[in-house]
């Protein structure tokens, strides 16, 4: 098969997936009201979590990290070229940020980067995802977990890899990353940003 059509299906395909929202389907799948419909209005684990329904903030969390992995694992499956797997991945993180199932309003993406991560490389995906649980477990404040996380992403990348056409791809992850969570960061500075675990409120 023609590369340039089998990357063009793969970036495609990754986008798509990315779009899944799971935070809805799961939701929905368990009788909760719409994630969208209160707390901080994302649909992702963390703001799922505020329901009360721990089971499906994990099963949340564990689409949209296992649809960044998926995404990435097959295109390396695959065998397509390393600036491919870096669009691939790019593709799969910005589908569940801009969803076109969710009119382009999707979640902030800390699941999917660590699915992504972990299936570029399983040590970085580990140390970063443990620089998020650790911040998170010990602050309560899953956004400043994604935070830190972003923020040494590219770092420990660069690190493991060097220059390369990855290395940019969790840089630009990263960077989008810490822009979703702008009004997290500005919640967290004026001391009203709610912790894990908060109960619900209406958006």
């Amino acid at each position: 098969m023609d590369p340039l059509p089998l990357a063009i299906a793969a970036i495609a395909g990754a986008y798509l997936l990315g779009s899944l929202p799971f935070a809805v389907i799961v939701s929905r799948g368990f009788g909760l009201a719409d994630p969208r419909s209160y707390g901080s209005g994302n649909p992702g684990a963390t703001n799922v979590l505020r329901s009360g329904n721990k089971a499906a903030a994990i099963l949340t969390l564990f689409g949209d990290a296992a649809k960044g992995w998926l995404a990435v694992f097959l295109a390396q499956r695959y065998g397509l070229p390393g600036a491919v797997v870096a669009l691939v991945a790019l593709a799969v993180f910005f589908g569940h940020l801009f969803p076109i199932f969710l009119k382009f309003k999707g979640g902030k993406g800390v699941a999917t980067a660590a699915g992504v991560l972990l299936a570029l490389d399983w040590v970085l995906g580990l140390a970063v995802l443990g620089l998020w649980l650790l911040t998170a477990v010990v602050s309560r404040y899953s956004s400043l977990g994604a935070l830190v996380a972003a923020a040494a992403a590219p770092m420990i990348a660069g690190m493991l890899w060097g220059a390369t056409g990855q290395t940019l791809a969790v840089g630009v992850m990263a960077a989008a990353l810490i822009a979703k969570h702008w009004a997290n960061l500005q919640r967290l500075l004026t001391g009203s940003e709610p912790k894990i675990g908060a109960k619900k409120k209406k958006a």
